[in-house]
């Protein structure tokens, strides 16, 4: 499923979503998701910077948290089926510096309201979001 992204106001009355995001984004990444009411903790921040990829995963399914990250072999469903994890969500900037990344994040905040990200592997593009279920 494929969605064209529009900039909309990320509101406060989302609801609260558990994340982590990987060690390829900033720790400002997760704290922006906690200024919009989140429960958000990066890889950094708990001691996991240079874990394999598969440890990172096991992590996020014991936590219950959505993946954030720019490390497309998440995108990979046969090595990580959505199915068996919160969400992953994977972002495709045009640049990967922190304020495009910070952007590209607001533009799709909105979107959890309607989109559910349970069993879901998001891929998140400046203009597109694509949307894969679980295997």
């Amino acid at each position: 499923m494929q969605r064209s992204l529009r900039v909309k106001s990320a509101s406060r009355s989302l609801p609260e979503m558990k994340f982590k995001t990987d060690e390829n984004l900033s720790v400002t990444v997760a704290e922006l998701l906690r200024q919009h009411g989140h429960d958000a903790m990066s890889i950094d921040e708990q001691d996991m910077s240079g874990f394999p990829d598969s440890n990172v995963a096991e992590v996020v399914k014991s936590e219950g948290r959505v993946l954030v990250t720019l490390d497309l072999d998440f995108s990979n469903i046969q090595n990580y089926p959505p199915a068996g994890y919160p969400g992953i969500i994977v972002l495709r900037p045009p640049r990967q510096d922190n304020a495009t990344v910070q952007a590209l994040l607001l533009k799709v905040l909105p979107l959890m309201t309607e989109e559910k990200l349970l069993g879901k592997l998001w891929i998140v593009e400046d203009q597109k979001l694509r949307v894969r279920d679980g295997c």
